[in-house]
């Protein structure tokens, strides 16, 4: 297969497995898909208790779906919980420039370390910067980690596969329940 097949059946993967996640805003079933996302974190590290104990609140991104030549992007929809009570939904979009060439699937989660960082989430304007960095949610990854600027975020791989050396942040954005 060559590599434009490859990049196809990539993306072909990507699209169906994030569509419904993407296009269904009105998903009767988030908070469902939220929660089996926590989850899965939890799973992954047992250690991130500490984080879900610690943090005001979080925002948590189910699916993700990114994909990408040259430039690329990336898009999911997910909820934000105020310590366990669910507050709002949440959007994610991110731009990206460099090498890259794929698709993929992947979770996400932000914590907030208090209500003041969390208060900035809620007005909608928040944004992540190339120097904001992700841990990969492994076995022990969080023990290490720690808020930086009020967050800490994690990600976990759900399918697909990229190569990428990038630049971009991601733009949020909240609408209260």
């Amino acid at each position: 297969m060559k590599i434009s097949g490859i990049l196809q059946a990539t993306i072909l993967a990507l699209a169906v497995l994030v569509a419904g996640d993407v296009l269904a805003g009105w998903d009767p079933n988030a908070e469902g898909k939220a929660r089996e996302a926590i989850v899965a974190f939890k799973k992954a590290d047992p250690e991130m208790n500490v984080f879900f104990n610690k943090s005001y609140g979080y925002a948590v991104f189910p699916a993700v779906g990114k994909g990408g030549m040259g430039f690329g992007g990336a898009y999911g929809n997910g909820l934000v919980f105020e310590k366990e009570r669910v507050i709002g939904r949440t959007s994610l979009a991110q731009l990206t420039f460099g090498f890259q060439l794929g698709g993929q699937v992947y979770r996400e989660i932000i914590f907030f370390k208090d209500k003041s960082t969390l208060d900035d989430y809620r007005k909608g304007n928040f944004e992540l910067g190339a120097q904001a960095s992700a841990v990969a949610a492994t076995l022990g990854a969080s023990a290490d980690a720690d808020f930086n600027m009020g967050i800490a975020i994690f990600t976990m791989a759900r399918g697909g596969l990229m190569y990428e050396a990038t630049v971009g942040g991601q733009k949020f954005s909240f609408e209260p329940r």
